[in-house]
Order: C-alpha cells, then structure tokens, then sequence
C-alpha cells in the first residue's frame, strides 16, 4: 500500500516505536507500506534529520543509512497539482503528492488540511489508519 507521511510522523515513528507512529515506520520497513515522494517531500525529510538536535537520538552514521533507505525505497513522481492557501504552506508538498498519486496523507497535523482543499483526498492521523487501514494490508 502506498502513502504520503508527513515529516512530523515519520520523524516521531522513528523516536518512538510502540506507538502508532513507530507501527507505520515498521511497516514501511517490512514492504508493506511505500512512501509516495518527490523531491521537495525527500528534501525535506533529508533537511529534518540533518538537524544537529538529532544527534542525541541518531549517529550521522544512523542518519545518513536513514536517507539511504528512504531515498532507495521510496516511491517517486512529480506532481502536477498545485495546493494553495494551506495554513501551513510547507505543507503543500505533501498534499500535493497525496492528491496526485490518489493515496493516503498520514499526518499528526490534520487541521493544516483544510477539507476544502483536500480534492477529496484522506488526510488521517496515525492512530486513524492503524486502527483502519493497516491490518486490512498485513
């Protein structure tokens, strides 16, 4: 099953692996799960881990094999719809993509989703699509 994951989840999956967040990063590892990116949504995964205030969670070493993975194992396109007026404009990229691909935009931050932007596309928290979505697939 193929997925948009917003930065924020991603990020806390990795830092907490029992919960929901943690659960989809399993699944992204085992195949169950692929990431839907482009190279804006990558850029910033890549820009986020590369903060010094990762370096108490993550050795560069574990950093760089992070973006190795996610680079290698993620599902690319380049997305030809365009979002505007998100609460969050640097979250576009992440809809964008969501929308283009007709998957599903897993977020901790459901309100910067307005639904009349979404174009009829499923914005979910983590918790939703555990609960709902992901031990339909396994």
């Amino acid at each position: 099953m193929k997925i948009v994951l917003d930065t924020n989840v991603l990020i806390s999956g990795m830092l907490n692996p029992s919960g929901p967040p943690g659960q989809i990063i399993d699944f992204l590892r085992s195949g169950v799960l692929q990431l839907v990116v482009d190279d804006r949504n990558l850029a910033e995964y890549i820009d986020v881990l590369r903060r010094d205030y990762f370096l108490k969670y993550f050795t560069e070493s574990d950093r760089e094999d992070i973006i190795e993975y996610l680079s290698k194992n993620s599902y690319y396109i380049t997305s030809s719809v365009v979002i505007n007026d998100l609460p969050d404009e640097g979250d576009k990229p992440f809809i964008e993509v969501a929308i283009s691909e007709n998957v599903l935009l897993i977020t901790g931050n459901i309100k910067h989703f307005p639904i009349h932007l979404r174009k009829g596309c499923i914005v979910i928290s983590p918790a939703q699509f555990v609960k709902q979505y992901l031990f339909m697939e396994s």
